[in-house]
């Protein structure tokens, strides 16, 4: 062979093996594959949160169903809980992931960040521990909540030793990212990013306010829970959302930061104001039943946008990733989000509609379907964008992101029926318990729905297997293209 030809072969393998996704590739910087563990934690937790919601689908249709060893109050608690911490454990590993990149930079302190993550972890756990071993009222008083009276509330039922933890770990990673942030590039996604992280820790706070006067308790709650689900993080999505459609795309970043400004824009300006769809019926003044039903009127935009960016940034890439499935994800995400936090939200969020509809399981499906397709989507995929990365390699193999795509669709698929069960369920209870001529009783009204209750179960089940499914994808090797 001529050294003409040998040099045609050996540019023909290098170019073979720089377009095989399993061709070995390093990260930007070291310490970004601190998100590893964090990631790891997330998929286990969202596990358990499964699986809890599937005990609970059962007890909703099997009244003692494991009572009294798990009643229905802690299953839900655990449930919920769970998809707090792993949501958070998501967003700190996209942090970790995504902020280093962008600063140009290591993070300032990978040790912080292990320290960090085992502290959260930890306890995480024993909060989960003690909901399920001793009586709520016994893990108040063990942990000091006279002291400092802040349980007992909805999705901050967490103990107060607990919500201190939470601070000091909040305070910690963004003590990391703010210094590795402050030394290095500044971007709009890091910005974008940091402005909801630090709103997350922000209005956590409120979680320490705990008035007597209920009328109070609610309204300042809603300043931790409605700010945050439609609020801030809505920034953080839509920070993850775009990293990773910069990198998936090679769009210009330039294009990509003026829909992230835009729709950052409309998330606050619609999200902010439209808290008021929440003091509706708490007893707070009536000209919330306006301003909360005119600016909720404007929530789904945002959403809508993010799904417009999404498909309108993938339509126009320069190249052809080969982590086919993280750009599957991202593009979900912004479809179910609209759905989800968009068209069922807005669905009954307008004060003479929510009149009938509010605490129905009209609520748990948007609900439902908002959580999964605005937060726990955009978590799985930077989860399937990263994970590849952090083992060596630009995507994961053929034969594995095909068993992934499986899973996207089986879970997607799983909680639209959830969604739909559970919007039919809130149908017929607003008309048998609220509006017909001789309404039913709470607990009549459950009886004559258990239908729909079954058939969620069963979506429920589908669901999991889809997220087994996502747990096994990055378990599936395939072999690499030959050489040419």
């Amino acid at each position: 062979m001529t050294s003409s030809a040998m040099a045609t072969a050996r540019a023909a393998s290098v170019s073979a093996a720089a377009n095989d996704p399993l061709t070995n590739v390093q990260l930007k910087y070291r310490s970004q594959a601190v998100a590893k563990p964090y990631f790891v934690a997330a998929i286990g937790l969202f596990v358990g949160q499964i699986l809890f919601g599937l005990i609970m689908g059962l007890q909703y249709v099997i009244g003692d169903f494991l009572f009294p060893e798990i009643p229905f109050n802690v299953a839900r608690m655990v449930h919920t809980n769970l998809l707090i911490v792993w949501l958070l454990f998501g967003f700190m590993g996209a942090g970790y992931f995504l902020i280093p990149e962008e600063s140009e930079r290591e993070l300032h302190s990978p040790k912080l960040a292990i320290i960090t993550f085992w502290v959260f972890l930890v306890a995480g756990a024993l909060t989960i521990v003690g909901y399920l071993a001793v009586p709520y009222a016994t893990l108040a008083k063990i942990t000091g909540n006279d002291l400092l009276p802040t349980m007992g509330r909805e999705f901050l039922e967490q103990p107060t030793i607990t919500k201190i933890g939470i601070v000091l770990v909040a305070l910690s990673f963004l003590f990391n990212l703010s210094m590795t942030v402050l030394k290095g590039r500044k971007t709009s996604i890091s910005m974008v990013m940091m402005l909801g992280l630090w709103g997350l820790a922000i209005f956590f706070l409120f979680s320490f306010y705990n008035p007597d006067n209920l009328v109070l308790d609610k309204y300042f709650w809603w300043w931790v829970v409605h700010l945050w689900v439609e609020g801030v993080w809505e920034l953080i999505m839509g920070a993850m959302l775009a990293f990773v459609l910069v990198k998936v795309t090679g769009i210009d970043r330039e294009i990509i930061e003026k829909w992230l400004y835009v729709i950052i824009a409309m998330t606050l300006i619609s999200g902010i104001i439209g808290t008021g769809h929440h003091y509706f019926w708490i007893g707070a003044p009536a000209y919330w039943q306006v301003w909360g039903s005119v600016f909720s009127a404007l929530e789904p935009i945002p959403f809508f946008m993010m799904t417009l960016f999404a498909f309108n940034v993938v339509n126009k890439r320069r190249r052809e990733h080969p982590n086919k499935a993280a750009v599957l994800w991202a593009l979900g995400t912004g479809v179910m989000a609209f759905l989800g936090a968009g068209v069922w939200g807005f669905l009954h969020t307008l004060a003479p509609v929510n009149y009938l509809t509010h605490g129905t399981q009209i609520t748990a499906s948007h609900g439902h379907m908002a959580f999964y397709g605005a937060y726990a989507m955009v978590v799985m995929t930077m989860i399937s964008y990263t994970m590849p990365l952090m083992r060596g390699r630009e995507a994961n193999s053929n034969a594995a992101q095909v068993v992934e795509m499986w899973s996207f669709w089986l879970m997607t698929v799983a909680m639209v029926f959830i969604t739909l069960f559970l919007t039919a369920a809130g149908i017929l209870q607003v008309w048998m318990q609220r509006m017909g001529d001789t309404p039913l009783s709470f607990m009549a009204t459950q009886d004559k729905i258990a239908f729909f209750y079954w058939l969620r179960e069963l979506s429920g089940v589908v669901f999991f297997i889809g997220l087994l499914l996502y747990i096994v994808s990055f378990f599936v090797r395939g072999n690499e293209r030959a050489s040419a």
